[in-house]
């Protein structure tokens, strides 16, 4: 018998409307379960966790990115390759401050809102695409970085752009999750 040659590994992508109507559902479920919007919130960035804990590695396969040697140099990759990988946009991203370690994703179009007009009467405080923030913060704490991700402006509250703001907190200990 012979081998069959060698066949690249097929990636499914699913539909990105039926993506972003089920993670709609999702959330307005949450929102029933949920009294309080900071309840709603957590949930959403402890699944996005998870989910950063894991995509990473299917990043760094498909994408074949460099170590990076900056922050700077991070938040381009997250912005440019990661993103635009995954849902399809490019935020623009801006430097917070003179340290270098903190950074703003300015997403022209966020996809995960795409069909929502507004948020639900009463949940003011939701953030409604804090499954982002998660997958940003996991991913990166899996290449041994920390950082806190949160939103500092959406859309969906009525601010002019959606923004996302990452700050590197510091290299965790690399030793630590070295293989023996």
């Amino acid at each position: 018998m012979s081998r069959p040659a060698y066949r690249r590994p097929e990636y499914h992508k699913i539909n990105k409307d039926l993506f972003v109507l089920t993670y709609g559902a999702l959330v307005a479920q949450l929102c029933k379960d949920y009294e309080k919007d900071e309840d709603v919130n957590k949930y959403l960035d402890t699944m996005g966790y998870g989910i950063g804990t894991r995509l990473i590695e299917d990043f760094l396969a498909r994408s074949r990115v460099r170590r990076c040697h900056s922050y700077s140099e991070i938040a381009d990759i997250i912005a440019q390759v990661a993103f635009k990988m995954y849902l399809g946009i490019t935020p623009s991203v801006t430097c917070n401050n003179a340290s270098r370690n903190e950074f703003s994703l300015i997403l022209d179009k966020n996809p995960l809102a795409e069909f929502v007009e507004e948020l639900p009467a009463g949940r003011s405080s939701l953030c409604y695409s804090n499954l982002l923030c998660g997958i940003i913060r996991g991913a990166l704490e899996m290449v041994h970085l920390a950082a806190d991700v949160t939103f500092l402006q959406d859309r969906l509250k009525g601010d002019s752009v959606t923004e996302i703001g990452i700050t590197f907190l510091k290299k965790l200990d690399e030793k630590k999750y070295r293989r023996k």
